[in-house]
């Protein structure tokens, strides 16, 4: 008689409590991955305000308190940022040391919003308990509200919350967009929006705000973790954290090599340039400089169909490129915009204003034939379906 035992089935009772069991411990994992990356966010984003908050404060005491203040005058930002960049800061030109200060002067009471804890460990940093004292009676926020300024509001938040020139308007965001989670991107099309004009102007202000918070876009920790400020900070260089997938990452490095290999004189500039237009940062997904044209050449590549705020996109980098980035002898930059979609491709040639004819004419012969690319964009979103 064998001695060999059967092995028990296992019953579809206790198969789907195994299939249950191993589902809870996938959605245990994923939400402490997504608990510890928010507070991960969070943390970096508190010290990335504070330092700028920090800095602020110290120019302002040099300012009024500095024995050699008057030997800088009005050059005192410029010199301070020369002297920052030596020692590898960045984000400290005049404009930003401008902010840093102007945020120390808007919210004296960010120092309200700090734990015992990191109070304690500022303190050795150089903020004596008179200033304090001094930062706390210059508060203007009720200290109910105060710790979530800095802990539900990024830097680049309250960058934006600093240009309205009103005290109350100010405080009226700063409620919506703690109370919304608003994105900085919701934040501004609100102020653009006049929300908080019409809030004035409502007889139903539960309802408009509603209303207000119905679309909205709300803060999620990617926003933060790409914020030119966040990654900088964390001394990250920018094609790290900018790619918007592993898709068009892997595009870009074949669009990129493509142009190169054509031996038409394109030398490759940069990735994922940053831009500064007005208080917002753009990027280009990839800048050449053209030997033969003498002029810069701007690639975007965008992963579906054209729209035409693509175009509208591309064209407003070409018209900063000719204003901030044209040297004696340069030709106006070019535009390429490449769209891609499965069996469908897309390319676009902005021209950046041209009236030379000769040029417009050589710019045809030395880029690469629109049918060209079309079918290269074709063949890489085959591959990508693939």
């Amino acid at each position: 008689m064998s001695s060999k035992k059967t092995p028990k089935r296992v019953s579809k009772k206790n198969a789907s409590a195994v299939v249950s069991d191993f589902d809870a411990l996938v959605s245990s994992i994923v939400e402490v991955h997504q608990q510890t990356q928010h507070f991960a966010v969070k943390a970096v984003n508190i010290a990335l305000t504070l330092r700028n908050w920090l800095i602020g404060y110290h120019i302002v005491e040099f300012e009024q308190q500095g024995n050699d203040r008057a030997a800088y005058g009005e050059k005192l930002l410029a010199r301070l940022s020369q002297r920052l960049v030596a020692h590898g800061l960045s984000h400290v030109t005049p404009r930003e040391l401008r902010r840093y200060r102007q945020l120390y002067q808007t919210y004296p009471q960010i120092w309200q919003s700090v734990t015992a804890k990191l109070r304690s460990e500022i303190g050795v940093i150089g903020i004596p308990s008179s200033i304090r004292e001094s930062v706390t009676a210059k508060s203007r926020v009720p200290e109910k509200l105060s710790p979530q300024l800095i802990q539900r509001l990024s830097f680049t938040h309250l960058a934006e919350l600093m240009q309205l020139p009103d005290d109350t308007q100010r405080r009226f965001y700063e409620i919506e967009c703690i109370r919304g989670n608003w994105s900085v991107r919701e934040l501004r099309r609100q102020i653009a929006s006049l929300y908080y004009e019409r809030s004035g102007l409502s007889k139903n202000k539960a309802k408009l705000s509603m209303m207000a918070n119905e679309g909205a876009e709300t803060l999620k920790p990617s926003h933060i973790i790409r914020d030119p400020y966040m990654f900088e900070f964390l001394g990250l260089r920018s094609r790290d954290v900018m790619a918007e997938s592993d898709l068009e990452d892997a595009l870009l490095d074949r669009v990129q090599d493509f142009l190169l290999e054509l031996g038409h004189g394109f030398c490759f500039e940069a990735r994922q340039k940053r831009i500064l237009i007005g208080d917002e940062h753009f990027f280009v997904d990839l800048v050449f400089y053209h030997r033969m044209l003498k002029c810069h050449i701007l690639v975007e590549l965008k992963t579906d169909a054209f729209r035409h705020e693509h175009l509208g996109q591309l064209n407003t980098y070409v018209a900063y490129y000719k204003k901030h980035q044209m040297t004696p002898g340069d030709q106006p930059p070019i535009g390429i915009l490449l769209c891609t979609r499965k069996n469908d491709a897309l390319v676009e040639f902005a021209l950046g204003d041209l009236s030379n004819k000769v040029f417009v004419s050589r710019y045809a012969d030395e880029l690469p034939k629109k049918e060209e690319m079309e079918r290269f964009i074709a063949q890489l979103t085959e591959e990508a379906g693939e």
